[in-house]
This record gives structure tokens, C-alpha cells and sequence, in this order.
């Protein structure tokens, strides 16, 4: 565990239209590491990427309780779209502007934000982040073309460099890699690991138990709104101490 973690979850309760969501988690994601955040479907999974990032306040009757910071700040006391503009996200289903060209998916975020001063920093940043998603051999020469022309794991690769022209030390990933295909699955998780090696810390939500270990520094196992376990992905994987944890990792939950 690095001296701080990026994401510290304390005493975290949840609830929407009254129901119990997540139940008193406690949790730490180690600064610079790909943590994966596994359980099953229902385990309450994304609630926790949206109460990280304040999207949770869209939601209707939702009560949420305890402390949630990212590198030290309090993110339930902060203004929401200071949250968003400090972290980037990928959802599960690719969501690019349909409105926009290849280009413009990844800039507009830059321009808004006032991370580019010109058009030389702003072409500059958008080059960067497809390089990064391993996209922008694909799309260098068609960058005017609407994103619908791509493929849906392109256009999941498009998202990702549209989240990192923020330039986020933090990166959430929502099930990245569930609905496109091998060969872009490959790009992305490889994409993943370039962005950890260059100190962005990546929490990703996943219920694929191989994935989380093949991928991850570290693994949260999250059941039924609780933390069941965490810890180094080597000693999750080989040595996991709770029985859901194992029947997880072996496919039976």
C-alpha cells in the first residue's frame, strides 16, 4: 500500500428509494495501482464509481451517508462538477457524442475545461489521448468523421480518450470491456496498463473474475453491498480468505 491512498471510502452507506444499496463500506485504493472493484452483479458495483464521482446525486431518493475522498479531498462536500472535471469515465455501454466528430469527442473536454490555450495545445492533447487508447492509428485520418462510423469497441476506445484529455490522475471504469469484442478488449486493458505505468490511478468495476486478476494490482471484492475482502491482486488471486471470494474467483457466483 503506497503512504496515500488515492480513494478512501469510510463508513459509506447508501440507499435508493429506501432500499439498502451499500451497507457501511470501508475501502482503500492504492495511489498509481489498476484496482478492480469484482463481485456479481447487484453487489452494488457502480453505485460506488457514482457516489465517487457525484453522479449518484442524479438519482432520485437516494440517501448517502459516511466520507468518500480522493487524493485527501472530500468529494461529498465539494461542488460536483469540481468532482468530475478532477477524475475521468468510462461507462459500460460506449457513449460518444453522435454529434460530434472523432476530433471534437476528445477536445470538447479540453476546451471547456481550459486545459488547451490554442488550437496547436488542443490538437496536441487530442493526438496524446488517442495514442493512448491505441486508437489513434485507426482514426488519424478520418478524425472529421462522426464517431457512429467507428466499431463499438472503437468507439469504447474513443470514450476512454475522451475522458483522458482532462488529464485525470484519477480514471473510473464502469465494465470497459463488456460489451465490445477480444481483439478490442486486448487494446483497452493494454491501453490500461500504460496509463497505470504512467501514474494514473484506475479503478475499473468488473464482474469477470479473470479479468480482475489478469489485469489488476489490486482487487475490493464487493458482495451484496459489503466489502468482503481486499488486497494485492497476487494475494486475492492464490490465497483468497473468504468463501464468497472463492466461489467467485472459481465462476460459481
Amino acid at each position: 500500500m503506497h503512504a496515500r491512498p488515492a480513494v478512501e471510502v469510510s463508513g459509506l452507506n447508501v440507499k435508493i428509494g429506501g432500499k439498502s444499496i451499500l451497507k457501511n463500506v470501508n475501502l482503500k485504493v492504492p495511489e498509481g495501482t489498476i484496482t478492480s472493484i469484482m463481485g456479481p452483479s447487484g453487489s452494488g458495483k457502480t453505485t460506488l464509481l457514482r457516489v465517487v464521482n457525484r453522479l449518484i446525486d442524479l438519482i432520485d431518493d437516494v440517501e448517502v451517508s459516511g466520507a468518500v475522498k480522493v487524493f485527501g479531498n472530500s468529494v461529498l462536500e465539494m461542488d460536483p462538477y469540481d468532482v468530475r472535471k478532477t477524475m475521468g469515465m468510462v461507462f459500460q455501454i460506449p457513449n460518444p457524442f453522435p454529434h460530434l466528430s472523432i476530433y471534437d469527442n476528445v477536445a470538447i473536454g479540453a476546451k471547456i475545461n481550459g486545459i488547451a490555450r490554442n488550437k496547436k495545445e488542443l490538437d496536441e492533447i487530442v493526438k496524446w489521448a488517442l495514442i493512448k487508447a491505441m486508437l489513434w492509428d485507426e482514426v488519424k485520418d478520418r478524425l472529421k468523421d462522426p464517431p457512429w462510423r467507428l466499431s463499438g469497441g472503437q468507439q469504447q476506445r474513443l470514450c476512454l480518450a475522451r475522458a483522458l484529455a482532462l488529464k485525470p490522475k484519477l480514471l473510473l471504469l464502469d465494465e470497459p470491456t463488456a460489451n465490445i469484442d477480444p481483439v478490442n478488449t486486448i487494446k483497452m486493458e493494454d491501453s490500461l496498463r500504460s496509463l497505470r505505468d504512467e501514474g494514473i490511478t484506475i479503478v475499473m468495476v468488473t464482474h469477470m473474475p479473470h479479468q480482475a486478476v489478469r489485469l489488476s494490482d489490486y482487487i475490493i471484492m464487493l458482495y451484496d453491498g459489503s466489502v468482503v475482502e481486499e488486497g494485492p491482486t497476487g494475494e486475492i488471486a492464490i490465497n483468497p480468505r473468504h468463501e464468497v471470494t472463492r466461489r467467485f474467483l472459481r465462476g460459481e457466483i
